[in-house]
């Protein structure tokens, strides 16, 4: 099934409730010129459409002994089908990891993993990641200082 085309009010409900998910309904509505009914409407519509997945709190990573940020470049015995989607599979039961991108070059995932120290990181590579399926090599790079981190797409373009 194809996504429907969302139009100008519906770019505008995205951005704004990406920069503030707790947006009252009044509030949304005033944003993006719609008034209450017409805007819930079109806040649902995107819901169910899948074009809103979730909504999410910004935790301070320092406050919750989680700022230390490692990325870590893994590559596997073999990239058929069944090696990937085990590999997949597995790395999504892994919780250190934040992110997990299969790449193109000299490498086949990017993982991002987040955790309160070396020591900690140290278990997650030893105990988790270097045990998922067909790994061959990891190479790890910590995270000097986080210079910027967003959740936000840029929309402007859309709208």
């Amino acid at each position: 099934m194809e996504d429907r085309e969302i139009d100008k009010f519906d770019w505008r409900i995205l951005n704004a409730v990406q920069a503030d998910g707790r947006l009252s309904l009044s509030s949304l509505s005033a944003q993006v010129g719609l008034s209450k009914t017409p805007c819930q409407i079109r806040l649902k519509r995107l819901e169910e459409d899948g074009y809103i997945t979730g909504y999410h709190a910004r935790l301070n990573m320092r406050k919750i002994r989680k700022n230390y940020v490692v990325f870590i470049q893994v590559k596997l015995e073999a990239t058929s089908r069944r090696h990937l989607e085990q590999f997949n599979n597995a790395a999504r039961k892994i919780d250190a990891i934040q992110s997990c991108h299969m790449m193109a070059g000299g490498f086949d995932y990017l993982l991002k993993v987040r955790c309160r120290n070396m020591e900690e990181y140290r278990s997650i590579l030893t105990d988790s990641i270097n045990d998922l399926p067909g790994v061959y090599q990891t190479t790890t790079f910590p995270v000097m200082e986080e210079v910027k981190r967003v959740a936000d797409v840029d929309l402007t373009s859309s709208i």
